[in-house]
């Protein structure tokens, strides 16, 4: 069995509030990426503990990056997201839903688990927008 089948429920209940992934290597599930709050975050690992062997399947980096706990207005999203397209920067992102193209920081910032560069984006990445 693999173990994201294994871990289904855990993948399902991360939906919508997970920005990262979960990727099977070296016969462990690897999860990194980041939710809003601390309360999503415990109801993740509340799933991922539901599997008694859990301790032994997984690697888990799961960061919170907004809630009561986030400084900064770029930790609060709206829960819009955008999904980048071939030729898309974030300059045209930010002009086109924040009507500032040198609002692109506060994409960057809002992104840096999955962004090392604003100048490196890939189509099919699923942006968080502020």
């Amino acid at each position: 069995m693999f173990l994201r089948d294994k871990y289904a429920h855990a993948i399902q209940t991360a939906k919508g509030k997970f920005f990262g992934g979960a990727e099977e290597r070296e016969g462990k599930l690897y999860w990194k990426g980041t939710v809003a709050t601390e309360a999503e975050k415990n109801e993740i690992w509340t799933a991922i503990k539901t599997i008694p062997t859990w301790r032994d399947d997984i690697v888990a980096d799961i960061q919170v990056t907004g809630g009561p706990a986030a400084a900064g207005a770029a930790a609060a999203t709206t829960g819009k997201t955008y999904t980048v397209k071939a030729g898309d920067t974030l300059g045209a992102i930010a002009k086109e839903h924040l009507g500032n193209a040198g609002a692109y920081t506060q994409i960057f910032e809002l992104n840096k688990d999955q962004l090392t560069d604003p100048n490196k984006i890939k189509p099919g990445q699923v942006l968080r927008l502020p």
